[in-house]
């Protein structure tokens, strides 16, 4: 009644007797952006406002790295990507990858697991974390606080390489660096 939209979601029942249709509703939100992004865009300003995304903390990312960590799945396209690139862009690197899921259950476990083994092992001149695209659902564990508290706190720099160009998460804002893809991430972390 006052002009917001919403998605209903539920079942129709029948009364035949009466001709009529009844909507049993059992869910509903205000449509529009949905309420995973709201929920991005609440995190988001809480970590802006403790201070998480600023410039004056980033660190620089080495000029000639030697180690590079990487936190992602160990199937799929994205480390094929990267290591290629790695490969032919820069010979004599030590790659180490951390396995682990990057959606669906145990994923952020994973993700800050593999994050904070880098940081305290002190192995790596840099850190990659990511995966490839997807909707804002398949993405979704990287909007999680705990990874982006896990970015903040690395010993080493850390690039976020999550999704595609247009794709923005929580880590993107929490890492020293962004980059647009997986593989642009391999071309910018070595010369």
């Amino acid at each position: 009644r006052d002009g917001v939209a919403v998605i209903a979601r539920g079942s129709v029942e029948v009364r035949a007797e009466r001709g009529e249709y009844q909507l049993l509703v059992s869910g509903m939100e205000q449509r529009g952006l949905g309420r995973l992004y709201e929920l991005f865009e609440q995190l988001k300003e809480k970590l802006r406002a403790e201070g998480l995304f600023d410039e004056s903390i980033k660190r620089p990312l080495p000029a000639y790295p030697r180690r590079i960590g990487i936190v992602t799945s160990p199937q799929g396209a994205v480390i094929r990507d990267m290591l290629s690139v790695l490969r032919r862009r820069w010979t004599g690197l030590h790659i180490r990858l951390y396995p682990t899921p990057v959606q669906g259950s145990g994923s952020v476990e994973g993700i800050v697991a593999g994050l904070r083994w880098f940081s305290d092992s002190g192995w790596p001149d840099v850190v990659i974390v990511g995966r490839g695209g997807g909707s804002l659902e398949d993405l979704w564990s990287f909007n999680d606080e705990q990874v982006a508290r896990a970015i903040a706190s690395s010993s080493v720099p850390v690039i976020s390489a999550v999704g595609h160009e247009t794709d923005f998460t929580i880590a993107d804002f929490a890492a020293d660096l962004r980059a647009p893809t997986p593989s642009a991430s391999a071309e910018l972390v070595v010369p």
